[in-house]
């Protein structure tokens, strides 16, 4: 059940304790008016089909609370207890006035999380940008008449791709195998009635004795690790006869323990497919039991040449950064250049005069549908090279320059807003996650376009006031 508040808040509204005043140049009294809050709200409430029941935290207290931790990084713990403690924080989070008492319980985080889908935050961060931008949130029209024809292709879009990197134990392959096989373990130790006698053997001390062997030592060589994972996973399938065993009998395991035991069958499967290939290649290859979801991204960085998490698409236009694709799977990121070139074309009513891309992306197809739409895309074009080199090189190397700008969005998103490493746990929630960064992000642009903009009203009042006087002493 949602019901809504009376009304969106302003700072005068906000009741303080006497004596204290909370001053209108704070920076979450900022960016609590660079949120448009009522439609945000409208579209949060409609999520509550249920008219019964207890009544759901406001919008701008969920949201509020998922910015928060996003800016500073809190736990869940810690969100509602700095709450709590600053007046402004609760002003930002639309509480009528200051208390000293916890907003929520820290839990309801989670659904916060769960609720604010990535489909939900796109259109928040949509809505944000056309407040700034003074722009109607309604899309173009795809097709025009002959009394309204299409606009020039104008403005710059700059797409790129990058990985979200999930807070997971490093992979390998032992000791995958050996939290797989104490989790079995656990299964039977679960299923075992004392009443049918002795407990199934499984040899779980020997097999621990042979995991430690290889993980304490310093320099493994490639056959000490053969033969370890051979034997885990010898222990593994024996594990797996118990269990089955028991569940034919009637056992029944809890629905999380059910999960595991699917993904520990999938793992086992993975790791002797490649244990008797000998290769280190498999599809859909399994890098942690707790979040099976995640997939091993080669990037051939210089810092690490594999990251484990999210692949995701982003473009940058005007300074506002669009999350365009998210995907656990490894993908080549070179088809979904046009699908977010027609984005673009749907929430402006043209296409952009420059898309500023990643030699990955310069491929024949995305060539074709550029040249279609008279776009032109940055780099040497595929073929013979021209007979003016010299002015395709200075081109060339401003548009990597104009580049820069979604790699520092991308480094600024990893630095502070979490985008760098992330926590949470659920497969749902970590895609929230990454909307939030991307979300955070863009209200830290306007914050900044603000303050440069009252700069420059502060600066020309000064030199016009200075002409003033100059032409008064004249």
């Amino acid at each position: 059940m949602y019901k809504f508040p009376s009304k969106q808040m302003s700072i005068s509204d906000f009741g303080m304790p006497l004596g204290m005043t909370l001053s209108p140049d704070n920076r979450w009294v900022k960016k609590a008016a660079s949120i448009p809050w009522d439609k945000i709200e409208l579209r949060y409430a409609a999520l509550f089909k249920n008219k019964k029941g207890n009544v759901a935290k406001p919008l701008r207290m969920a949201l509020g609370a998922l910015i928060i931790q996003t800016e500073y990084q809190y736990p869940d713990v810690e969100v509602p207890l700095q709450i709590q403690e600053t007046p402004c924080l609760q002003y930002f989070c639309g509480l009528p006035e200051y208390q000293d008492k916890l907003p929520f319980d820290s839990s309801l985080m989670v659904y916060f999380r769960k609720r604010l889908t990535p489909e939900i935050l796109g259109e928040i961060n949509e809505m944000i940008i056309a407040k700034v931008e003074g722009k109607p949130e309604e899309t173009a029209e795809d097709d025009h008449d002959d009394q309204n024809p299409p606009s020039p292709n104008s403005g710059t879009l700059i797409v790129d791709l990058t990985c979200a990197p999930q807070n997971i134990r490093y992979p390998q392959d032992t000791s995958l195998l050996n939290e797989a096989r104490e989790n079995l373990e656990r299964m039977v130790d679960t299923m075992h009635d004392p009443a049918e006698g002795v407990k199934p053997r499984t040899y779980r001390q020997k097999a621990r004795r042979d995991y430690l062997s290889i993980a304490k030592k310093k320099n493994k060589t490639a056959k000490m690790i053969r033969k370890a994972v051979g034997k885990q996973l010898r222990y593994i399938r024996r594990d797996l006869q118990l269990v089955d065993t028991l569940m034919n009998k009637g056992r029944v395991l809890p629905e999380w323990l059910q999960d595991r035991l699917e993904t520990i069958k999938r793992l086992y499967a993975q790791q002797m497919y490649m244990h008797t290939n000998e290769t280190h290649q498999v599809e859909n290859r399994i890098v942690s039991l707790g979040q099976p979801w995640i997939r091993p991204i080669v990037r051939g960085k210089a810092k690490e040449k594999c990251e484990f998490g999210a692949k995701l698409d982003v473009s940058v236009s005007n300074g506002f950064v669009r999350l365009e694709h998210t995907s656990f799977d490894a993908y080549n990121e070179s088809g979904n250049l046009q699908a977010i070139i027609s984005r673009y074309h749907a929430r402006t009513g043209h296409y952009p005069e420059l898309v500023l891309v990643d030699q990955i992306y310069r491929n024949r197809e995305n060539f074709r549908f550029c040249k279609q739409y008279g776009i032109r895309l940055s780099g040497k074009p595929l073929g013979r090279p021209k007979r003016e080199p010299d002015i395709d090189k200075k081109q060339e190397r401003r548009e990597q320059i104009e580049r820069i700008e979604v790699e520092r969005k991308l480094s600024h998103a990893k630095g502070s807003y979490g985008l760098g490493l992330i926590r949470t746990k659920l497969r749902e929630t970590t895609q929230t996650a990454i909307g939030l960064s991307i979300l955070v992000l863009n209200i830290a642009h306007i914050g900044r376009v603000l303050r440069a903009l009252f700069l420059w009203i502060i600066l020309t009042a000064q030199a016009g006031l200075k002409s003033r006087t100059r032409a008064f002493i004249q």
